[in-house]
């Protein structure tokens, strides 16, 4: 089984990591093909992984090329009976490349083309639309996900399949908030915590807009930021009072501590952090887009407010904080969805149950150049 990853921190690589200690403990011979340092090569490894370095840049462009070769040598090397790409730049060279030689599991955790605009969304839609032949299975990490490729056009009939996120259900657990707050050096009041990379994807522009609002209805509210990327200056010096940014690190601290947990993005496939948070049995509240609506309980949907919408995220935000009683109800719900509905035991089980699916319809390769092989384990 070869995993390609281009993401090394964050939700990505959270969701490979799992897949492979799973599959690890099944017994399958398990390698990953992902960029040097970040966090992904070393706990993958540990999760019992052979990593085969692969330099891959995060956005397309000329470094495309050379990423197809490494990658190339990559597969030789491994020669695998299975290859599971995911996020868009494995996604982007690793079908290039493949072609449907060696059978092929494309994840997105969220389509490319909802990271662009204009020319650049028309492209990408297209290369999805081409490529899907080289996939001979697309899995969505959510039916709203499924949805957005079938609306964009996708023929994704016959060859996509939904399976959610799952999240350790024994490792994000309820904790005592007060003793961390305490090793956290925080004190009593009302706190929100935002955990994930610090981009536009992630909407914390948008969280800042609201958090001026909520200080005014609750002046001690505390927002700390946990998480690093390409936006974090631009974030810091637009930051009203009461916003701390912590940086990347261990979350589970983070969420024990909270009272409320946001997720302000403006696009997701279907984002973890929902899902620890309530594992945490800690009230959520995200924005209405694909994955995100799903990780919360049907009785906490008035924590479901528009994308972009910073009046309404400060509203959310503000009746949770405002109101630990309501918001810790709230999260008992959220934990009784996740362990019922997001159990990282069944949710990677369901995986390799889609890759015995493929592997039952694979063929003879031919391993001559330039044809990519497989041999079976």
């Amino acid at each position: 089984m070869l995993h390609v990853s281009q993401p090394t921190t964050e939700g990505v690589a959270r969701c490979v990591v799992d897949l492979v200690r799973h599959q690890a403990a099944e017994g399958w011979e398990v390698l990953l093909a992902c960029p040097p340092g970040g966090d992904l090569a070393t706990e993958a490894a540990s999760a019992g992984a052979e990593v085969l370095p692969w330099s891959a840049r995060r956005s397309p462009g000329p470094s495309v090329t050379g990423e197809a070769v490494r990658l190339r040598r990559a597969v030789r090397e491994a020669r695998p009976d299975v290859v599971h790409l995911h996020s868009a730049k494995a996604g982007l060279v690793g079908r290039a490349v493949l072609r449907g030689r060696v059978p092929t599991v494309y994840q997105p955790h969220a389509w490319s083309f909802l990271a662009v605009e204009g020319p650049v969304r028309a492209a990408a839609l297209e290369w999805e639309r081409r490529t899907l032949r080289w996939a001979d299975r697309v899995l969505c990490v959510s039916r709203a996900e499924l949805q957005q490729g079938l609306d964009a056009d996708l023929a994704l009939d016959g060859r996509a399949v939904v399976v959610p996120n799952g999240v350790d259900t024994a490792r994000f657990a309820p904790g005592d908030r007060g003793a961390v707050r305490a090793e956290l050096g925080l004190g009593d009041g009302p706190l929100a915590v935002c955990v994930g990379r610090l981009s536009r994807q992630k909407g914390q522009d948008v969280l800042l807009q609201a958090w001026s609002a909520v200080r005014s209805a609750l002046p001690d509210a505390q927002l700390v930021l946990v998480g690093d990327g390409p936006e974090r200056e631009r974030l810091q010096a637009r930051a009203p009072a009461g916003v701390r940014f912590a940086g990347r690190g261990e979350a589970l601290p983070w969420y024990t501590a909270a009272d409320c947990v946001v997720l302000a993005s403006r696009w997701e496939g279907m984002a973890l952090v929902p899902l620890e948070a309530g594992a945490c049995a800690r009230s959520v509240v995200v924005t209405d887009v694909a994955g995100a609506r799903e990780a919360v309980p049907a009785a906490a949907r008035s924590a479901v407010v528009p994308p972009e919408d910073p009046v309404a995220l400060a509203q959310a935000l503000a009746h949770r904080l405002g109101d630990r009683s309501r918001a810790d109800a709230e999260g008992q719900l959220a934990r009784r969805h996740v362990v019922d509905h997001h159990d990282v035991a069944s949710t990677t089980a369901q995986v390799v149950e889609v890759y015995r699916g493929v592997r039952r319809g694979v063929r003879s390769i031919d391993l001559r150049e330039p044809r990519l092989g497989s041999r079976t384990r």
